[in-house]
């Protein structure tokens, strides 16, 4: 477990700091990795990738035009991608693959509902697009001189994708597409969910590991001292909870208390009484839903993560369990501190902290990354079974709505902090 948890931080750091011809590799295998997954949408869906109109996805032909899309018009057609943050993003480009292509896959400017009605390419056509947009940008990537300047957008390609291909994969799970690759399959955790007690300290939860690296998102960055928390001494789980100490919170009834909801937890459960993707079998017991497939909840099932749930289910379980989520900082800290003892990866994990800038925060090129989502959203720490190793970074904050239980979300939990006196 350790050698696997250092192989895949290592590939974290990799993405960020690594030399072009380590780029070169990860942006070909990212592709790869896209097309792999295609494969299984086009088996179960058909060539022309039809899905139902949901908040929760994109039309998969939209998502593989966006990604072609975004590596082109951040590399080949940005005549500044040499200045990487110092780019200005409104920059005049040269005209896009096709001479739609912008009106077509630019996410700032199609709104979601509209995706599903626009005459897009067919799937063929979008692969060769892909194919010649890889290509292009491989040819401009052995132009690069190597510095952190010249190989941000290189970067930022990469791990855009691999964040589109991890979209893919809970899309698919939605969707009902299976997905036979072990490397997205959930692991048993390891030990008991014991807890580490960590002493007061000053933290800075955006600082720890960005200023080492060439590459950071926009949102990691700009800490100045009044983002510095002063944390009291906390007690942590070392790992997340399994579906064998969450279930005991359903089978308790836990779903038709009210007290143990907030408000808007009340109302985002809208009378499901259970995770997503789980149910009670004819004979009583727990079934799982994996990629389109019913089956028994089995003990080796218990071991595993609880996922797909809400922030809201977190924070019920905590308020059954006396318990709570850590906040940010703790995680963070948390984390950095206690090193491979600190077991993060098979989920992404709620915290207690809305998703806000640091204090010095400035805007990326991509400026609709962070800045349209600040105060909208949760943030969540670690990275998932669906995440690509190349994504898994100490310092990387995702974030969604509360309410969202697609992507691969469940958490861990802190001891109730003391009464004051």
């Amino acid at each position: 477990m350790t050698g696997l948890y250092a192989m895949k931080m290592d590939q974290g750091r990799l993405a960020r700091s690594a030399g072009a011809e380590w780029l070169k590799q990860a942006l070909a295998d990212s592709r790869a990795d896209t097309l792999q997954t295609l494969a299984c949408y086009e088996r179960t869906l058909g060539a022309g990738l039809p899905v139902p109109y949901s908040a929760e996805l994109n039309p998969p032909l939209w998502e593989l035009g966006h990604i072609g899309w975004f590596q082109d018009v951040w590399l080949s057609r940005n005549p500044q991608w040499r200045l990487g943050v110092q780019a200005d993003p409104s920059i005049q480009r040269s005209p896009g693959r096709r001479g739609n292509s912008d009106a077509l896959y630019d996410s700032s400017q199609v709104p979601h509902a509209q995706r599903w009605t626009l005459d897009l390419p067919d799937l063929s056509s979008t692969r060769a697009d892909l194919a010649a947009q890889l290509a292009q940008n491989l040819t401009l990537l052995t132009q690069a001189d190597g510095s952190a300047a010249e190989l941000y957008f290189f970067r930022l390609a990469l791990l855009h994708e691999d964040m589109h291909h991890e979209a893919a994969l809970y899309m698919a799970q939605n969707l009902g597409i299976p997905i036979a690759d072990p490397r997205w399959q959930p692991q048993a955790l390891v030990g008991e969910r014991t807890l580490a007690a960590l002493s007061a300290c000053r933290w800075a939860p955006g600082q720890a590991e960005a200023a080492r690296d060439c590459f950071h998102f926009d949102n990691e960055l700009g800490c100045a001292e009044s983002d510095w928390v002063d944390l009291a001494p906390f007690e942590i789980d070392l790992r997340v909870l399994s579906w064998a100490e969450y279930l005991a919170f359903v089978d308790s009834g836990g779903y038709g208390q009210a007290r143990w909801w907030s408000e808007a937890g009340r109302a985002c459960l809208q009378g499901r009484t259970a995770p997503r993707y789980l149910r009670r079998g004819e004979q009583g017991g727990w079934q799982l839903q994996r990629w389109g497939v019913w089956q028994d909840l089995t003990p080796l099932h218990l071991t595993q993560a609880a996922v797909h749930l809400t922030a809201y289910e977190a924070e019920a379980w905590c308020a059954w369990a006396g318990r709570r989520l850590p906040t940010e900082a703790e995680w963070h800290c948390a984390a950095s501190r206690l090193g491979t003892d600190f077991a993060w990866g098979q989920v992404w994990e709620w915290t207690a902290s809305d998703f806000l800038p640091f204090s010095g925060f400035q805007a990326h090129p991509y400026r609709d990354y962070s800045q349209p989502w600040f105060g909208q959203r949760r943030v969540l720490r670690g990275a998932s079974l669906f995440t690509q190793p190349r994504m898994r970074h100490l310092d990387y904050r995702n974030f969604f709505a509360p309410a969202r239980n697609d992507i691969a979300a469940g958490f861990r939990s802190c001891a109730m902090r003391p009464q004051p006196t």
